[in-house]
């Protein structure tokens, strides 16, 4: 151990960024679909050790170190990215004649901006850095910090962030309910980075380190407390809800066209009102029908024709709850409409009765940054949206007959973690699940959807909520507020699922403080680096 420690921090020039390269990278099996947490103990402990080969000297911070400790956190974060998001290549071969010269924007590019914030958490945890355990809590400290600034600034992008590592483990996942997805972070990069203190002479000196000895405690401690909670929380399920979630399996390409419209309809309807069992023999027993985002390669809302055939297909007991483009016409001095990525409910007749608008749009795919200028170099957002999507005003609870209130969540807006539900929402107001429709087909048969699901069960756990999901491709599910799957349809299936709908559980500490829990859990790091650093100094 020793020796390969000796090996990292010495290495310099090309052989010191390729290891920084290759160590983080690794760190993309501990997230869905492989979920082999022990693969993050590569890129933490290499971490550690570069780091240390970052030092000016002895209780010295010069601003040499500390660009040294940000390049090596550029490369260790560009490898980490680049492995967890390679499938966003997918979306720029969809329409391949207008898009595939993009292809290194996604691929190469975001990564690489990505990778800015652990450079800083890399050059946050030079500037702190102290000899011997202290300086596992510093850096676990200063990543996770860069990790929440990496799900907010520019509008946030908290894709893949390292506490999936835990999160993606529905018996480690329980944490979440109390510390959520950035104290998640915090615990998961101190424990995958203690190993690295076995090549310190106190560590060796000792038959027990101290340091491995509290990781394991630490993530054993995380086992008992999620198993308990599992074993006592039951799934009861809300009376008189039959809910069905249609899958389509409609590839994003030529086929999903407004000159398709008919086609894809009868589809959606005959696949609808498939017998699944002897009990469930159409969608006279269905009180809820659930469609993904995306839905339509029209405006349902001016087609009158479709939106009669809907309401003829639905019996009178059953809702349509379903993505769908919302326009707004232009008022007096407007030159164009105002569209709208939504969520509408049908009633039986073909009524719109609610809907519920995007409120965190997808920079480039649905709206343009800096528009005026990049329309001009002949550059557009990935949806056909004459100007873009534009964003709802703010997040309301969707009020559907026979369900309890909504908190809607239209594709990626799930995985942010402290935004489910809506401001100021009290006990009094809460949602009775959280419902997620969305459209991965962008993404092909990739790891993509399997981490896109992984997030949104977290956000389950995290409040408490029951999740419904519905996706074009897949992964469509049910899901209660444990984050225990009750039912799905695997990716790249033409299916429904019917199912239940679970209940909600009481809130949990995490809904009530949201990510306030994560800033007190750096507080009690930053106590315990200083008390180990005055503890060694005795």
């Amino acid at each position: 151990m020793n020796r390969l420690a000796q090996h990292v921090i010495l290495a310099w020039g090309w052989k010191r960024r390729l290891i920084a390269l290759l160590s983080g990278a690794s760190g993309a099996l501990a997230l869905a679909p492989v979920d082999f947490f022990p693969a993050l103990l590569v890129p933490m402990t290499a971490a550690i050790w570069l780091l240390d080969g970052s030092a000016a000297g002895p209780g010295r911070v010069s601003a040499a170190s500390l660009r040294a400790a940000a390049a090596v956190g550029w490369w260790w974060g560009f490898g980490y990215f680049l492995a967890g998001l390679w499938w966003l290549g997918a979306a720029f071969l969809v329409e391949a004649d207008q898009w595939a010269w993009a292809l290194p924007l996604g691929v190469i590019a975001l990564p690489a901006g990505l990778a800015l914030f652990p450079a800083l958490g890399f050059a946050l945890a030079r500037l702190l850095w102290t000899p011997g355990a202290a300086r596992v809590l510093i850096f676990a400290a200063a990543l996770s910090l860069t990790e929440f600034l990496r799900g907010t600034v520019l509008t946030g992008f908290p894709w893949n962030t390292f506490g999936m590592a835990l999160g993606g483990n529905l018996v480690l996942a329980q944490a979440g309910a109390l510390i959520g997805l950035y104290g998640l972070t915090l615990l998961a990069v101190a424990i995958a980075a203690a190993p690295a203190t076995l090549a310190d002479p106190a560590g060796r000196a000792r038959w027990i380190n101290p340091a491995v000895t509290a990781a394991a405690l630490l993530f054993a401690a995380l086992g008992v407390f999620g198993a308990a909670r599992l074993s006592l929380g039951g799934s009861e399920m809300v009376k008189g809800v039959a809910l069905r979630i249609m899958q389509p399996n409609i590839a994003q390409d030529a086929k999903f066209r407004p000159e398709n419209k008919d086609a894809i309809l009868r589809r959606y309807l005959t696949l609808s009102d498939r017998a699944t069992s002897p009990a469930v023999s159409g969608l006279a027993s269905v009180t809820h029908l659930i469609w993904p985002e995306s839905a339509f390669p029209f405006i349902l809302a001016r087609d009158a024709q479709a939106l009669g055939q809907i309401g003829r297909a639905l019996p009178p007991a059953t809702v349509l709850v379903t993505g769908a483009v919302r326009v707004v016409e232009p008022g007096p001095g407007e030159k164009r409409p105002h569209y709208f990525n939504s969520i509408q409910v049908i009633e039986s007749g073909g009524a719109i009765s609610a809907s519920a608008d995007k409120v965190h749009l997808v920079p480039f795919g649905e709206y343009l940054p800096l528009s005026g200028l990049l329309n001009r170099l002949g550059l557009s957002q990935f949806v056909h949206v004459p100007g873009g999507f534009e964003a709802g005003a703010q997040r309301a609870l969707l009020r559907i007959r026979g369900l309890p209130p909504a908190a809607p969540l239209i594709c990626y807006e799930i995985i942010f973690p402290g935004e489910a539900l809506p401001l100021g929402s009290a006990a009094a107001a809460r949602p009775g699940l959280l419902l997620n429709v969305t459209n991965d087909g962008w993404f092909g048969l990739t790891s993509g959807p399997y981490q896109h699901l992984a997030q949104a069960r977290l956000r389950a756990i995290e409040e408490g909520l029951p999740l419904v999901r519905a996706a074009n491709t897949g992964i469509s599910a049910v899901i209660d507020p444990y984050g225990r799957v009750i039912g799905k349809i695997p990716l790249g299936t033409e299916d429904v699922l019917d199912s239940a709908l679970p209940k909600v559980i009481e809130v949990t500490l995490y809904s009530k403080i949201s990510n306030y829990s994560f800033m007190i859990l750096l507080v009690v790091f930053f106590i315990a680096c200083v008390s180990v650093g005055a503890w060694r100094k005795r």
